[in-house]
C-alpha cells in the first residue's frame, strides 16, 4: 500500500439509519443543484452526486424532490462546516457538517464531544495532519495503462496504488473529473468503485482496549448528529 490509506479506512459514515442517509443526500443534491444548475449534463458535480446516491440505493423520488425544490425557488441554504477533534489516545477526527443552522450544528457536535470527554481543536490544529485529495478507484486496467493515460492527458496525480486488483488514483480535488475522463477514454465501460473527495490522514494509528471502545462510541454518537455528513479520522480499522 502507498503513502495514502484506502479511503474506507479513513472515513466513517455508518449510515445505520436509511432516513439519515437519504436526508444527507437530499441536502447535498439540493445545494449542488442550487449552486451549479439542475441539469446533470450541465453540472458535473450534480451528475456525480446522483450517481453516488443511486449506488447507495437512494430512491429516485428522494433525488427528484431535492432537485424540484430548487426549481420551486425554495430559499434554503446549506453551509459546509468542518470541526477538528482530538479523540482518545492520539486519535484525530475531521467532522464535516452540512447545515442550515450553524448554531445547532456546533451545539450538537459539542454535546457529543463533552459526553465523550474529548476535545474540539481550533481551526488548523488537526487539518494539517490530513491531505484534501480526490480518490478514484476502478478495476480492469493495469498500473502502466493508468499511468500512461494520466500522463497523456497532462494530469499531475499525487499517488497511484494497486489494492487487491483495484487501482486507486489520488489527486488534487480539482482534477477529479479530469482523472475520470482520462480513464474513461481508455476503457469507456469502466465502473468507478471509488469516487470521493476526502480528507485523508498522512499517518494512521492503532487503538486497543478501552481507547478503541471510546473511539467507536465517539464515532457512533457523531454519526447520529443530523448535520454530520462525513467523519474522517486517523485510526486503523
Amino acid at each position: 500500500m502507498g503513502r495514502f490509506p484506502n479511503i474506507a479506512a479513513a472515513k466513517a459514515k455508518t449510515g445505520a439509519a436509511k432516513g439519515k442517509l437519504y436526508g444527507m443526500y437530499a441536502k447535498e443534491i439540493y445545494q449542488v443543484a442550487k449552486n451549479g444548475g439542475v441539469t446533470p449534463e450541465g453540472n458535473p458535480s450534480l451528475k456525480r452526486l446522483i450517481e453516488k446516491a443511486k449506488k447507495d440505493q437512494v430512491p429516485s423520488d428522494v433525488i427528484k424532490r431535492a432537485i424540484d425544490k430548487v426549481n420551486s425557488g425554495a430559499g434554503e441554504d446549506y453551509q459546509k462546516l468542518t470541526y477538528e477533534v482530538f479523540g482518545p489516545a492520539g486519535s484525530t477526527l475531521m467532522v464535516e457538517c452540512l447545515t442550515d443552522n450553524t448554531n445547532r450544528s456546533v451545539s450538537d457536535v459539542r454535546a457529543v464531544i463533552n459526553k465523550c470527554h474529548v476535545k474540539m481543536g481550533a481551526m488548523g490544529s488537526v487539518s494539517y495532519m490530513y491531505d484534501n485529495l480526490c480518490t478514484v478507484g476502478f478495476k480492469g486496467l493495469t498500473e502502466d495503462e493508468v499511468m500512461e493515460a494520466l500522463i497523456d492527458n497532462n494530469i499531475d496525480f499525487i499517488d497511484l496504488e494497486n489494492n487487491e486488483d483495484t487501482i486507486l488514483v489520488y489527486g488534487n480535488p480539482t482534477d477529479l473529473f479530469k482523472i475520470k475522463e482520462a480513464i474513461t477514454k481508455v476503457k469507456p465501460d469502466i465502473e468507478f468503485t471509488v469516487d470521493e473527495i476526502a480528507m485523508l490522514p498522512k499517518e494512521r494509528i492503532e487503538l486497543t482496549g478501552t481507547d478503541k471502545e471510546e473511539f467507536n462510541r465517539l464515532i457512533t454518537l457523531l454519526d447520529e448528529v443530523d448535520d454530520v455528513q462525513n467523519i474522517y479520522h486517523n485510526v486503523e480499522l
